[in-house]
């Protein structure tokens, strides 16, 4: 494993040092229950090797964990029949990518959070120059040309 990490929970468990519950696996990637679920089914998907941010993954890494959370969310789907299972990516508190799978019915305490940051998307007049078309199209094309700040391209 490239950049292990001794202090992270995550490199801990794919090199076997902390116990998990691995649903499935791959290569790159392993899926795991979450210890603190938010919802029964709830799982992780990390890479293998320690990488902070989602962004930064190889592309063969990014491949890998998208593939095995699909994996992963069709056997949630299957086995706890939610409405539709909720995926997001971290790594601030815990700075080891990790994508959450939760399964979601309606009204649960997953699907009010994100049901309130669409809200607050949607309505907050501090984000409305944000859809102005020249503010828009000032954005599109900054990430069109892929040129950031400094104009070099990340």
């Amino acid at each position: 494993m490239t950049d292990k990490k001794s202090d992270c929970v995550f490199c801990r468990i794919v090199s076997g040092g902390e116990p998990a519950q691995v649903i499935l696996e791959n290569e790159l990637s392993i899926s795991i229950l979450d210890i603190n679920p938010l919802a029964q089914g709830h799982c992780l998907v990390i890479p293998r090797r320690h990488v902070p941010w989602w962004h930064q993954l190889t592309a063969e890494e990014t491949a890998s964990l998208f593939t095995l959370a699909r994996a992963t969310a069709k056997r949630i789907m299957k086995i706890f029949s939610p409405e539709f299972v909720t995926l997001y990516a971290r790594g601030r508190r815990i700075p080891h990518t990790h994508l959450f799978l939760i399964p979601t019915y309606k009204g649960d305490p997953t699907d009010r959070h994100f049901n309130a940051l669409e809200g607050f998307q949607e309505q907050a007049s501090t984000l409305a120059s944000l859809r102005d078309r020249g503010a828009l199209f000032l954005a599109a094309d900054l990430l069109r040309k892929g040129a950031g700040k400094r104009g070099s391209e990340s």
